[in-house]
């Protein structure tokens, strides 16, 4: 999911990338919090990160979309998480990012090596990381449908 775009570079997060990690993992202040922790991308993995559908109810969140929300105050976050009025799949936390340099997300886009996909809805967090790609393609249609059903590695077919 990108998050920034512009003209000096492009920073955004893996979706489907799970780790074996939940937020109490990550230290005491996010003690007994049992709330999945996902790879973000490849870059700085000592960064935390997060995306949501909470829009305003997050202080500080930079609006993506009509339904997704990035960052916020993550002290807020943290005491909504204890009192349960955040759900799991209304908030996605990642550990790294996906970054681009000036330039480099657009090439690799004009050289199809990214499928653009802009109808993202609030679903989108309450799917599995491991078939959410194949759930895109699907909802997306067409010959993205009949792609959702090739195997992870063609080779092995």
């Amino acid at each position: 999911m990108l998050c920034e775009h512009g003209t000096d570079g492009s920073l955004g997060f893996v979706l489907n990338q799970s780790s074996n990690m939940v937020l109490e993992d990550l230290g005491e202040e996010f003690e007994n919090l049992d709330t999945p922790v996902y790879i973000g991308g490849p870059v700085e993995h000592n960064t935390l990160h997060f995306i949501h559908t909470l829009g305003d109810k997050i202080e500080n969140s930079v609006k993506l979309n009509e339904q997704f929300y990035w960052s916020g105050n993550l002290q807020q976050v943290i005491k909504l998480l204890r009192l349960g009025i955040i759900k799991n799949e209304e908030i996605r936390f990642f550990l790294g990012y996906s970054g681009w340099s000036k330039g480099q997300l657009e090439k690799e886009y004009n050289t199809n090596t990214w499928l653009l996909i802009e109808d993202y809805d609030s679903e989108l967090f309450s799917l599995e990381a491991n078939s959410l790609w194949r759930q895109v393609l699907r909802k997306k249609g067409g010959k993205y449908k009949e792609i959702s059903n090739y195997p992870t590695d063609p080779r092995l077919n």
